[in-house]
């Protein structure tokens, strides 16, 4: 099992910038796959961006098309985290975010509100 912790969410203007963390209760090493998911109201949940895990060479990184260019997904091994940095955000960015981890079954954060105001 892992516990997954989001923070960094907030309210920015449109073309700013935010970085989500994800904080995970055991080493992320050990986890198959973790990324980030949005869910918008009346929208179903959908991906963001996902990494698989392990060291840096063979990590295989998947991006919505809605938000390739604009956010990069990266982790930290050492401190267990993983972030996403959002750049040039836009109104349609507006969701709640949730940090994600697979490991035999799918386990989620509690979410994290990113607002973008035009």
């Amino acid at each position: 099992q892992v516990q997954l912790v989001e923070s960094g969410g907030g309210l920015v203007q449109a073309g700013g910038s935010l970085r989500l963390a994800c904080s995970a209760s055991r080493n992320i090493f050990s986890i198959n796959e973790m990324g980030w998911y949005r869910q918008a109201p009346g929208k179903q949940r959908e991906l963001v961006a996902t990494s698989t895990m392990g060291d840096n060479t063979g990590v295989r990184v998947k991006y919505a098309d809605s938000v390739k260019g604009r956010f990069i997904i990266s982790k930290d091994n050492a401190k267990n985290m993983i972030y996403l940095q959002m750049n040039s955000l836009k109104p349609e960015d507006t969701a709640v975010y949730y940090c994600y981890g697979w490991l035999g079954d799918n386990y989620w954060g509690q979410g994290t509100q990113v607002t973008v105001s035009s």
